[in-house]
């Protein structure tokens, strides 16, 4: 019989889904919109919306696959949130993590804690990204939201709706700005400044942990039973599945917005970690036990996008820009390759604030669609030196399945699914 896992990635424009044999093959696949609403408030989306989205991804990749499934393993977006009451009734809208209403909260918090102690405690920019700041706005603005008793990430309250226990990974919940990212405990200053408090958060457990199982009956019958896992925030699932997520190991996820994703034996010094935050590069728990994570993110690739976007060019027909990169005298090619390097040197940056903190990486692996482009990678390789590319797909998925192999130990704690 075969045992077969899934991997659930619930992203911002969509959900993923991937069901797997032990040996890495893929079995079924699904993909469901992630559909926000905008309106005078900003981007947001119903929590009822956002689980159907991740449902009928999961859903979609077991029915595909045909076999009963072992196990699930759960990652997401970080910094939105789902406010619930004693019932688990949703009370307020699932805030975008990119919405800019915030402002005046963002001000507020600059003023209260300031941007040294906030980057060097929770080890995060100061800017209207992370969970403290929406919170605050929506007890201003959502008298219902006041009623709260437990606050979800989105990975945790899929893992709910299917099911599972009421718990927060580490990894999400360092996305918070609450999160004294050293101690892996709680900072009682930035819950206090937001209204927030220790109560309104689940259980922190370790990706990877087994947190109950499927029971919904919203899902395929073929997940029925089986093992839930909270497998982190989407960055960091997709340097496991990418298997770039060894100390030292960088990830470069060059798709519409750029990740570089950093694994650590240890947390810097508060000092250096306020200045990774200046240089705008956040600090979390990894998924994987007792070590860390730095990740930095660019809008390179959506600059290139908008440039094949004006010039007519599908981005499976980037080889073309490419080819005029290289030829004297294309005004076409010279605007591809200025705008590649503009997203080149923004990567190389974030690259070098790390080095300067941590010491250099002792290998850059590339995934995302601009893998493809020869350019892209000349430019990388001009700046990073000899990079890795990885041929897998949906690299996020595939450590979240990997997560929820590792939580039935049907493989050990530090192997992967499939073949190097």
């Amino acid at each position: 019989m075969v045992t077969a896992f899934a991997g659930l990635d619930v992203g911002t424009t969509s959900s993923k889904a991937v069901v797997y044999r032990a040996d890495g093959v893929v079995l079924g696949t699904g993909r469901a919109d992630t559909t926000w609403d905008t309106g005078r408030d900003g981007t947001q989306i119903d929590a009822e919306s956002l689980c159907r989205s991740a449902f009928d991804a999961l859903s979609a990749a077991a029915t595909a696959a045909a076999v009963p499934v072992a196990a699930v393993g759960v990652t997401s977006m970080g910094e939105s949130g789902v406010l619930v009451d004693g019932h688990e009734r949703v009370l307020a809208p699932v805030i975008a993590w990119h919405d800019g209403r915030d402002d005046a909260e963002v001000a507020d918090l600059a003023a209260a804690i300031g941007a040294d102690t906030f980057g060097g405690i929770a080890g995060k920019p100061l800017r209207g990204q992370f969970s403290l700041t929406k919170h605050r706005w929506l007890l201003r603005h959502v008298p219902l939201s006041r009623a709260a008793t437990t606050r979800f990430d989105v990975g945790g309250w899929v893992v709910r709706r299917l099911g599972g226990d009421a718990v927060l990974e580490l990894s999400l919940a360092g996305r918070t700005g609450w999160l004294d990212v050293a101690s892996r405990d709680w900072w009682d200053d930035a819950l206090d400044w937001s209204g927030a408090t220790r109560a309104l958060m689940p259980p922190l457990v370790g990706a990877g942990v087994a947190v109950g199982s499927v029971t919904s009956e919203a899902v395929s019958p073929h997940l029925r039973g089986a093992v839930l896992t909270l497998a982190g925030h989407d960055h960091q699932a997709a340097a496991l599945g990418a298997r770039a997520n060894d100390e030292g190991v960088e990830l470069d996820s060059s798709g519409t917005a750029e990740a570089l994703v950093r694994t650590v034996a240890a947390v810097p010094a508060r000092a250096d970690v306020a200045r990774l935050a200046a240089a705008g590069i956040t600090t979390d728990p990894s998924i994987e036990p007792g070590r860390w994570n730095l990740l930095g993110g660019t809008e390179g690739g959506l600059a290139q996008l908008r440039v094949l976007e004006r010039f007519g060019v599908d981005p499976g027909d980037v080889a073309e820009l490419d080819a005029a990169a290289e030829r004297p005298g294309s005004e076409r090619g010279a605007e591809w390759r200025a705008v590649v390097a503009a997203a080149a040197d923004e990567a190389s940056a974030l690259h070098q604030a790390m080095d300067d903190v941590v010491g250099p990486a002792v290998r850059v692996v590339v995934t995302g669609g601009w893998r493809h482009s020869a350019e892209v990678m000349r430019a990388k390789a001009a700046r990073f030196g000899p990079v890795e590319v990885s041929a897998v797909e949906e690299a996020g998925a595939l450590g979240a399945a990997t997560l929820a192999a590792r939580a039935i130990d049907a493989i050990g704690p530090h192997d992967h699914l499939g073949q190097p």
